[in-house]
Order: C-alpha cells, then structure tokens, then sequence
C-alpha cells in the first residue's frame, strides 16, 4: 500500500497526515468542503468562532451521515423484501 504524507488546511490550521494514495484526493475534497461550510457558517449565521463553525460542522455532517444510513438501511430492507417475493414467485414457477 502506497502511503504519503499530505497537509490539509481546515479553518487555518495545517493538519500533516499520512494517507494511503488511494484517499488523498478524497480527503482534500472532504477538506475543502469543511472549509468551505465553516465559511457558510461564519457569513449566514454570525458565527465569529472558529470552534463554533467547527462544531456546527461536526453537526451537520453526522446528521447528514446518520441520515444517510438510515436511508440504506431502508433501501437494504426493501430490496431484500422485492428479493424473497422474486424467489417465492420463482419457486412457485418449479412447483
């Protein structure tokens, strides 16, 4: 596995990590988008600490990823269901 060493900025600060290649591109543009909603946040909604951004951030993402599951998780259940009633109708088809 290729790992290398990259530097992301979020809210001014440098963060060094050591990232397998396969990720890099993936974890700027999730950097990138951090800072670009604490940016949202600091010009829509008064917010003057950097802290505050990155918590309202924090919030935002984990209910955005909580939503998400929750989402598959459905999608998961409903498929399964249209499954089993493909294979019922299959196994009736043998009878």
């Amino acid at each position: 596995m290729d790992i290398r060493r990259i530097t992301i900025s979020i809210a001014g600060r440098n963060y060094p990590l050591n990232v397998p290649s396969a990720e890099e591109e993936t974890l700027r543009k999730v950097g990138k988008q951090i800072d670009a909603m604490i940016k949202d946040f600091e010009q829509n909604f008064d917010v003057r600490d950097k802290q505050d951004a990155l918590a309202m951030c924090a919030l935002k993402l984990g209910t955005n990823a909580e939503v998400a599951q929750i989402s598959n998780e459905k999608n998961i259940i409903a498929s399964t269901e249209r499954l089993s009633n493909i294979n019922q109708i299959l196994e009736d088809l043998e009878k």
